[in-house]
């Protein structure tokens, strides 16, 4: 069952069009990431979603409602969504647990129950030793979790989230990935995810819709979108990938740098400009004395060789210019100017659509 469905959704601004006929189905219960760099489109879906703004065309479904299109918009209070922010907005002069309190008190449910629910969400969230503080006396973590309690204990039918982990240091963000996807392992609410972080989505996504331009170039699974993407934008975007140039020989032989590059993918036009992705770690290089077994490898020159502790960063120049950036266990060292044999497994070869 979809909990949440975006059909044709456009979202435009006088000429500048922000969301661009976008159609994406969530289902219940999962956690989505609408992953992208600033500009994509990926906040004016999630603040289309909340009821903010109204679409240009398209519509929004939640559950079997229908609560945006271009002629009637529910407002957010009409929608039982909770939405977490960047910048936790939690009130000054409350407690944690009267800020977690917050919003079941408007809907006035009564003291008691309450009081249980406020109870049991700040045990989930690790915050009931911290109860009575107040959000100043918080680390950033803290009032993060803050922010997520007050939203969760509401039983939203839709969370939403905006960058709700931007604010936090590195170490403590890379902490909070796993603390948002724990939380959402015992809740289980459907929820959207706006992030320009791959780590994440990676971490925290059930499914990543890759945003660009205001359109989604590509929605799946983060192993299927990180091993298989399906355009450039992609490949470079989430990961680290180089993207081999070069005429299409036949539907599964590209050539490169000299050499027929066999790939899969999205078959390739015969005689026609085409690209594949590799990324950085799957390239294997080895001294340039003697020709590797596999069909799929061209000689090069090292151009650059970083020792970053447990990897290499290496740059290499194939024949006709391409350089190739490769990441390569730190034992194998070559300097720059020796010759090497670039290996490029079949397996890892992409094609992309053009």
């Amino acid at each position: 069952m979809s909990s949440v469905i975006l059909r044709n959704l456009t979202k435009r601004y006088g000429t500048q069009t922000a969301l661009d006929d976008v159609t994406l189905e969530i289902e219940h219960g999962q956690l989505v990431c609408l992953l992208g760099p600033s500009g994509c489109g990926k906040t004016t879906a999630l603040r289309l979603v909340a009821g903010f703004m109204s679409p240009t065309a398209g519509e929004i479904s939640l559950g079997d409602r229908v609560v945006s299109s271009p002629s009637r918009t529910l407002s957010p209070e009409q929608r039982n969504v909770s939405m977490v922010f960047q910048g936790y907005a939690l009130w000054p002069h409350m407690t944690v647990a009267q800020n977690v309190a917050y919003g079941l008190e408007v809907r006035r449910v009564d003291r008691a129950t309450i009081a249980k629910k406020v109870a049991a969400i700040l045990q989930t969230t690790h915050l009931d030793g911290v109860a009575d503080r107040y959000p100043a006396e918080l680390s950033g973590g803290q009032q993060q979790r803050v922010s997520l309690a007050r939203a969760l204990i509401v039983e939203p039918e839709t969370l939403l989230l905006d960058e709700p982990l931007s604010n936090l240091d590195t170490g403590l963000r890379e902490e909070m990935r796993f603390e948002m996807r724990r939380l959402h392992d015992a809740y289980r609410y459907t929820s959207i995810y706006v992030t320009h972080d791959q780590g994440e989505a990676m971490t925290t996504a059930d499914r990543i819709a890759v945003m660009n331009a205001g359109r989604i170039e590509q929605f799946g699974s983060p192993e299927e979108v990180y091993e298989e993407p399906r355009s450039e934008f992609v490949a470079r975007f989430l990961g680290g990938s180089n993207i081999l140039r070069g005429k299409a020989i036949d539907a599964t032989h590209l050539e490169f740098a000299g050499a027929p590059i066999e790939c899969h993918g999205v078959p390739l036009a015969a005689g026609r400009d085409a690209a594949v992705s590799i990324r950085q770690h799957h390239i294997a290089l080895s001294n340039g004395v003697s020709r590797p077994a596999s069909p799929n490898a061209v000689q090069a020159t090292v151009v650059r060789n970083v020792f970053l502790g447990s990897t290499r960063d290496y740059v290499v120049e194939a024949k006709g210019g391409s350089q190739l950036r490769i990441i390569a266990a730190p034992e194998q060292s070559f300097a720059p100017g020796t010759s090497v044999w670039v290996t490029l497994p079949r397996e890892h070869c992409r094609a992309l659509v053009s």
